[in-house]
């Protein structure tokens, strides 16, 4: 017969075992060459440390780009970026999700270069059979170009939730009750590039790239998507099995809406349904709705 001494020594091996399935499950690494494939650069993107890794650099011939192999309906996406240091304006580094063809859905985090010493900017927007309109703007607490960060980009059938190491700074929620499209017939793949946008991007086009600080580089790293591949069983080819389901009801906690007041308060610099002379015809009416 087994004495207690002997089940509490079971429960600890057991308790051990699972912690390590837990943490192999959790930390399974991202490797851009299964992943992903470079789309456009003529070289300029390149997956470097065995596939941990990618770098997109721009020059004033070209930028580059990379896109997810596969296509998916809902889903949780993260990437670790580290932006271009020093005098990036001009430039604009992105992460997002877009499906192709007329009346495409689009979900976007684009980064706003700016002078050295200035702050990027965080330019979100959210498409739906093709039209978009709905840009929010934030100004990070951080250096990004220091050390790498997460964003992440939360899709499912409630709504969308962009993040900032896992800080919410946006949600757009589905209200298609109310005549609102909302994007969740397309599949979408994930797509990052780093182009010049100096016509636009930084003061609204009034400072230009410098190309003498050519080429401009941003680093990604830590893909990973947990969703449903396009054609599949929901979850079925998830690159991170652990938690899967997680996603599919995310919402915001207490602690959740008080960090995006929290950023919305403190770092949101445009917000398209305060801009009363852009739609004096009246704002969406999602902006009704919307505490933030």
């Amino acid at each position: 017969m087994a004495t207690f001494s002997d089940l509490r020594t079971l429960l600890n091996l057991s308790m051990l075992l699972l912690s390590i399935m837990v943490a192999s499950l959790a930390t399974t690494s991202a490797d851009f060459y299964r992943d992903a494939e470079i789309n456009w650069g003529d070289g300029r993107g390149k997956i470097i440390e065995g596939g941990r890794a990618l770098t997109l650099s721009l020059d004033q011939y070209s930028g580059s780009g990379f896109q997810s192999k596969n296509e998916y309906l809902f889903g949780r996406f993260d990437m670790q970026l580290k932006l271009v240091p020093g005098n990036s304006a001009g430039t604009v580094t992105t992460f997002f999700l877009s499906s192709q063809g007329a009346g495409h859905d689009e979900i976007d985090f684009e980064f706003l270069g700016n002078a050295t010493g200035e702050p990027y900017t965080v330019h979100t927007n959210v498409y739906a059979q093709g039209k978009g309109n709905k840009e929010q703007q934030f100004k990070l607490w951080f250096d990004p170009t220091a050390t790498f960060h997460t964003y992440s980009i939360v899709w499912n059938q409630q709504r969308i939730i962009f993040m900032v190491d896992n800080i919410p700074i946006r949600v757009f929620n589905n209200y298609e009750s109310i005549g609102i499209p909302f994007p969740k017939n397309q599949p979408m793949r994930v797509y990052c590039s780093l182009w010049n946008a100096d016509d636009w991007a930084t003061q609204g086009g009034r400072v230009k790239t410098d190309w003498t600080k050519a080429p401009f580089v941003a680093s990604y790293r830590n893909f990973n998507i947990n969703g449903c591949v396009s054609g599949s069983t929901c979850g079925s080819q998830s690159t991170d099995s652990f938690n899967t389901q997680a996603w599919q009801t995310q919402g915001l906690d207490a602690n959740g809406r008080n960090r995006l007041r929290w950023v919305q308060q403190k770092h949101m610099v445009y917000n398209y349904c305060n801009d009363r002379p852009r739609f004096p015809q009246g704002f969406s009416e999602e902006c009704k709705r919307s505490r933030f």
